[in-house]
């Protein structure tokens, strides 16, 4: 067994995962042929999804999501997200999607959720795999729009819609404007988490715990910048959500390898850190290759790997006594995985 086969087979779950990032270049090519989107110039499919900057990538991720317009369009785009998910020995995820960028399409609430319900339930038959959704606002729209965004998704909080994100792009718009929708949502026994400290500065992370009350935080890694916010965060348990492949291809830490990669810094201070994919297909990676990246890049053992895909249980939004039953299976599976000799686990 290879590194390869072990954080395949090391189960975890997948807790920051955005569903128009996660649509393969050719199921994008056929529904924006099917849907009438223009795309831009391309010679192989594979180049719709080139771009090196948070900006360039969210033009190409509203081009994706632009391009999903009926409930079996929805489905199709789940069930896959889904599907790959498994494939890389997910066993739990909690997904984001934008329903604001489709409603601005013309795409009711209804045909969303229809779709993307009905691929959760068809996926966790298929594949076994369990699956949570949140919606999530773009901060990039008014306070109105997003008060509104809550009011429309309410009437679908469920034991599969469980909560409310923030994302889109982070710099020019802070979390704070949006405690108001974040006390609604937490009124209404939604689960809080929020994209914080990826392009803003900490300050953004303190203020998604401070005013929007977060559960936990979605990228995070400018925490760093603040000791005291470092030291807090372990105090309380509070878990990051990292990306490793979109940092390098999204921001400027474009190196795993580096002493000063954020992450490899916040796994180094015991913060809590919990390993996903972000975008997958539009990253080309999947959450396997995510472990696999972190332990080839900063020098990860088998214990190590086995701790974060524990701390992704941890940090999911489960009930207290799923969590309990499934740590003792994931404890079990993950005692079988270790108890391979040391030598057979090398780097391909």
């Amino acid at each position: 067994m290879q590194l390869e086969q072990f954080v395949r087979n090391l189960p975890k779950a997948e807790l920051h995962l955005h569903l128009a990032g996660a649509v393969n270049a050719r199921t994008f090519l056929k529904l924006a042929r099917k849907n009438n989107v223009a795309l831009p110039d391309f010679d192989e499919v594979e180049d719709l999804y080139r771009y090196d900057n948070l900006v360039d990538f969210l033009e190409v991720y509203d081009l994706v999501a632009r391009s999903v317009v009926d409930a079996d369009d929805f489905h199709l785009i789940a069930y896959e997200a889904l599907e790959h998910v498994a494939k890389a020995g997910g066993r739990y995820t909690e997904f984001f999607f934008s329903p604001q960028v489709h409603q601005d399409a013309g795409i009711s609430y209804q045909t969303m959720f229809s779709g993307i319900l009905q691929a959760m339930d068809d996926a966790e038959r298929d594949f076994g795999l369990v699956s949570r959704l949140i919606p999530a606002i773009n901060r990039e729209l008014s306070l109105d729009r997003s008060l509104e965004f809550l009011e429309l998704i309410l009437p679908f909080r469920s034991d599969k819609v469980i909560g409310i994100g923030l994302d889109y792009d982070e710099e020019p718009f802070p979390p704070a404007p949006f405690k108001p929708v974040y006390d609604k949502a937490k009124q209404a026994g939604m689960r809080l988490t929020a994209h914080a400290g990826e392009g803003g500065p900490a300050a953004n992370v303190r203020d998604a715990l401070d005013l929007l009350g977060v559960e936990r935080i979605d990228h995070g890694y400018r925490v760093m910048e603040d000791p005291d916010l470092v030291a807090r965060c372990i105090a309380e348990d509070i878990a990051f959500t990292v990306c490793p492949s979109s940092t390098v291809i999204l921001t400027h830490w474009r190196d795993l390898t580096a002493a000063d990669h954020p992450i490899r810094t916040m796994l180094d201070a015991g913060l809590k850190l919990v390993v996903d994919t972000d975008d997958p297909p539009m990253l080309q990676t999947d959450l396997a290759k995510e472990y696999r990246l972190l332990a080839e890049t900063m020098s990860l053992d088998r214990a190590s790997l086995a701790a974060l895909a524990l701390n992704s249980l941890d940090a999911a939004w489960l009930d207290d006594s799923t969590r309990r039953d499934w740590r003792a299976e994931w404890t079990r599976d993950i005692d079988l995985l270790m108890a391979e000799p040391e030598e057979a686990h090398v780097t391909n």
